[in-house]
């Protein structure tokens, strides 16, 4: 990681406006992740750094959801795994949480489902927003559904990207840990870059709410 890319915890404190107390309680809920916290050596010895642009973004998202959610709550919501273990089709659609259009191709590729595991929610529900935002053609869909269900689960809960690229009209649709380190042709084009973390955080959100 490049020095840019980080900030310093005093700088962390002084931008969010939020106490020590605050940052380490955080901590300490699993609501900021441990490796976050980056020892380095500095002028008056050892400090810890943060990767700038997430512990921002996270920052921002915990202080907006604070006063409706409870630590442990917020803790879930930002853990990449789920307490959520199935879900049948009729509730999904129910509890508009997905549509009927994008859980059809889903069943295209995948089967008839009378229950989905979190895995697969998680699976149309991306597949749903990328669908509405133009961001893929339903064959690159089902490259998706493809992808995910084959390959998802070897992440182990990790963080890990959805990326999309384009040559000549011919896509390459993969997971990666991070995408910063895939390399393709010069004329090859991104299309989306998508963390799932950000998108499993919207579901669970979505389904906190349906359930309240």
């Amino acid at each position: 990681m490049n020095e840019e890319d980080l900030i310093s915890k005093k700088e962390l404190l002084e931008l969010t406006g939020i106490s020590y107390g605050q940052l380490y309680r955080w901590k300490r809920k699993n609501l900021i992740p441990e490796e976050w916290f980056v020892r380095k050596s500095a002028f008056t010895g050892q400090e810890t750094f943060f990767p700038k642009d997430k512990i921002l973004q996270r920052i921002e998202r915990i202080k907006n959801m604070k006063d409706g959610l409870s630590l442990d709550e917020l803790a879930d919501v930002f853990s990449p795994s789920s307490n959520i273990q199935s879900m049948s089709s009729a509730q999904l659609i129910e509890r508009n949480i997905v549509t009927s259009i994008s859980l059809a191709l889903f069943e295209e590729v995948a089967g008839r489902q009378e229950t989905l595991s979190f895995d697969d929610i998680l699976t149309v529900y991306v597949l749903q927003k990328l669908l509405q935002g133009g961001d893929m053609t339903r064959d690159e869909g089902k490259m998706l559904i493809a992808v995910m269900r084959e390959h998802y689960g070897a992440f182990a809960s990790k963080p890990c990207e959805l990326a999309l690229v384009r040559k000549m009209g011919v896509p390459l649709l993969f997971l990666a840990e991070s995408a910063e380190q895939i390399y393709f042709d010069k004329d090859a084009k991104w299309i989306f870059r998508l963390p799932l973390a950000a998108s499993i955080e919207e579901l669970k959100l979505k389904l906190n709410e349906t359930e309240a």
